[in-house]
């Protein structure tokens, strides 16, 4: 197999790969590859069964190694902006993995192997600007997940195990087509999509008192179907979110104590 060029046409060995380890503050080998214009996931990288992170971000892979589970080291990956479709289902045996980053890609759901659910370590997930519109139920598994990012994406509506992750605190799926049901003046209801739909889910301890008292009142003026608005007569007719609960999280983005910016594009780890 021929040698994978990089950066400058630099061929990108094992021998090279090994140099380009570095340890991080908290002890951990890190090999970033980042931006080197790799096409081809150099699999003499599997070789190195010592190496904790792995940013592969920036690069031009089409595909991953179908054994890119034997990389069972791993517990940090980036592959942001990147090609990929799809993913190995072998990725399932890196039970290691706490975060993984495959934001900027060209996913579609089909692509995603329901081996996913196997990663029951994981922290961090982002699919972010990616071309996903349904999740593999068997994530309803990754009780540990904290994050996760789907914002540019083409979602209608929320996947239903999120009610079940008790540790999840972020969610973004800011960018995407999600329902809504509007109502008429005679109580009709109709299923509709918005274009852009803005919705930030944080935990409700991310928020300050006043802000959560807000949330509440908002959330409870929706229930009953209150409109908030004044004036008018009976035939007003008014747009209502679909009521759901996720436990422990809320909307909308505006009151979130993180910045979403700092979501939307993950920075590596120094």
């Amino acid at each position: 197999m021929p040698k994978q060029k990089g950066d400058k046409g630099t061929e990108l060995t094992l021998k090279l790969a090994k140099k380009a380890i570095r340890m991080t503050p908290d002890g951990r080998r890190r090999l970033t590859l980042s931006n080197m214009h790799i096409t081809i996931f150099p699999k003499c990288l599997l070789k190195l069964t010592n190496v904790d992170e792995l940013d592969l971000s920036r690069n031009l892979i089409e595909k991953l190694p179908d054994d890119i589970g034997n990389f069972s080291s791993l517990t940090w990956l980036d592959l942001h902006s990147n090609k990929l479709e799809s993913v190995p289902e072998s990725i399932g045996n890196l039970v290691g993995l706490t975060h993984f980053n495959l934001s900027n890609n060209r996913l579609i759901s089909a692509g995603l192997p329901s081996t996913l659910g196997s990663l029951i370590s994981l922290k961090s997930l982002n699919l972010g600007m990616n071309q996903l519109d349904t999740l593999p139920p068997t994530m309803d598994a990754l009780h540990s997940l904290q994050e996760l990012g789907l914002f540019d994406n083409r979602f209608i509506n929320l996947p239903e195990f999120l009610k079940v992750l008790r540790n999840l605190t972020k969610v973004n799926v800011k960018g995407n087509p999600l329902s809504y049901v509007q109502r008429d003046g005679e109580g009709m209801q109709k299923e509709k999509c918005k274009a852009e739909e803005d919705v930030y889910l944080v935990h409700e301890s991310s928020l300050c008192r006043t802000c959560l008292q807000k949330c509440q009142e908002q959330r409870q003026r929706l229930t009953r179907g209150g409109g908030g608005g004044g004036g008018g007569g009976g035939g007003d007719v008014f747009e209502e979110k679909r009521t759901r609960t996720y436990h422990g999280l809320m909307v909308p983005n505006s009151v979130a104590s993180v910045n979403q910016d700092v979501w939307r594009i993950r920075k590596p780890i120094k």
